[in-house]
């Protein structure tokens, strides 16, 4: 579990085919203090589990599952990724519950620049619609946001200057793809009404 308050930027430094899948190697250093083989690390929302480390780099294995349906497909060699490692118990929970498990890609579709803070608007999936909810929670490309304002096939947030400067999010521009986690607890209330017109459709 994460909480979507990114830690550093690390940079792609290769993709290197395995299996059906890839082996990633991204340089980083702050999120590699305590770092142990089989630790999971949110790569730009993305939850990756390290195989290799060294001193300021470290290895994951990413199924070629996770490459479709993520804005993985597009990194290569100097992306810049945000990296956040895995909740301990006990920490605060600054952002909201992040699991790392990417439920769509969304379109930057402008960049607004204002005086305190800018906005970013991205287009919307209609399989997450129902679950992005003005002022409610989302994760983009791992960082913990919260939805300024929604409309059929778009949703915007907010970002302040330490935001903008602190994750690769301050790189976006029209035409980006990013990673989008929806708030798990309305997925699991879109789990249960979905449950409960079953059953009445049956009864």
């Amino acid at each position: 579990m994460f909480t979507g308050l990114i830690e550093e930027m690390g940079t792609v430094i290769e993709r290197v085919p395995s299996g059906d899948g890839e082996r990633i190697r991204i340089r980083a250093r702050r999120v590699l203090d305590d770092v142990s083989r089989g630790d999971s690390i949110s790569v730009s929302g993305v939850c990756l589990t390290v195989v290799e480390y060294g001193d300021d780099e470290f290895t994951a294995d990413v199924m070629a599952e996770t490459i479709r349906h993520s804005s993985l497909s597009g990194w290569d060699s100097g992306t810049r990724v945000n990296l956040e490692r895995a909740a301990a118990l006990g920490d605060r929970l600054g952002g909201h519950i992040v699991q790392g498990h990417v439920d769509a890609t969304a379109e930057v579709l402008s960049v607004t620049p204002g005086d305190q803070w800018s906005v970013l608007r991205f287009s919307l999936d209609d399989s997450i619609a129902a679950l992005v909810a003005m002022k409610g929670s989302i994760c983009v490309d791992g960082v913990s946001l919260t939805v300024s304002a929604v409309g059929r096939d778009w949703f915007e947030v907010s970002l302040i200057p330490e935001t903008l400067s602190a994750t690769s999010l301050g790189q976006l521009a029209p035409g980006s793809i990013v990673n989008i986690e929806t708030d798990i607890l309305a997925r699991q209330v879109q789990r249960m009404l979905e449950l409960r017109e079953n059953q009445e459709v049956s009864s």
